[in-house]
């Protein structure tokens, strides 16, 4: 699916919110319908802008949950910041019904089209683009090619309990696992990675920039070359 023209994309544009979930304490998703359809690929960001009455305008940049499939919708999944200008809005004020300004799809480097083999590693709120992917390669029942790996404190702090589950998925608690948990917590190690790799297989990695650092010797250690391990790095801003 190819990507919109630049103009189209760096446009603002008005979506709808017309569904709001929550997927943790502290994080929720919002479901937003534009007029015309998304395009969007799989591991792409929009940008959400909010403008106050004295015209004073903040933005933050959110990652698309929701797989690509040609409709007007997409899925943006904010993590609460005690003091994000535009989290906190998102979470504290905006209700279903309400229109909010956006711009995207921005990202052509960090995409996967769902055609080849991936290994997915993300550390907390990292895994919101991965999950795009997982969701793209499950609608195409293309799940064989991927694995995805994620990284996070507890089962609490978990987005997408109910569908981060199966064969293609592994979970790893930093701080506290669940009971009956054959692995004790601990920081993502090689073991941790679901082996053998597929030698094709390309690598994208989601989180803090120490997370993301970390996991990419994770990964060489394992043996997968370092222009095969694609970063998206995020930092705290809200």
């Amino acid at each position: 699916m190819a990507p919109p023209p630049t103009a189209a994309r760096m446009r603002w544009q008005s979506a709808r919110v017309v569904e709001i979930r929550d997927e943790t304490a502290r994080a929720k998703t919002f479901r937003l319908a534009f007029e015309q359809p998304s395009m969007h690929r799989a591991g792409q960001h929009y940008i959400v802008r909010l403008t106050a009455p004295d015209g004073y305008t903040a933005s933050r940049s959110y990652s698309v949950a929701s797989a690509p499939d040609g409709s007007n919708e997409i899925e943006l999944t904010v993590e609460r910041l005690n003091k994000g200008e535009v989290s906190t809005f998102l979470h504290d004020e905006v209700v279903v019904g309400d229109d909010l300004e956006l711009r995207g799809p921005i990202g052509g480097w960090f995409v996967w089209e769902g055609a080849t083999p991936a290994l997915l590693v993300g550390g907390g709120t990292g895994v919101v683009p991965l999950m795009a992917m997982l969701r793209l390669a499950r609608r195409t029942q293309r799940a064989d090619l991927l694995r995805l790996v994620v990284s996070i404190r507890s089962a609490a702090d978990l987005f997408y309990a109910d569908e981060i589950t199966g064969p293609e998925t592994t979970l790893v608690y930093t701080r506290t696992a669940p009971p009956g948990s054959s692995r004790p917590p601990g920081h993502l190690a090689p073991a941790d990675v679901p082996q053998p790799v597929e030698p094709a297989a390309v690598a994208y990695v989601c989180g803090s920039a120490r997370f993301a650092e970390a996991a990419s010797d994770v990964l060489m250690d394992i043996g997968i070359a370092s222009e095969r391990i694609k970063v998206e790095r995020f930092g705290p801003s809200g």
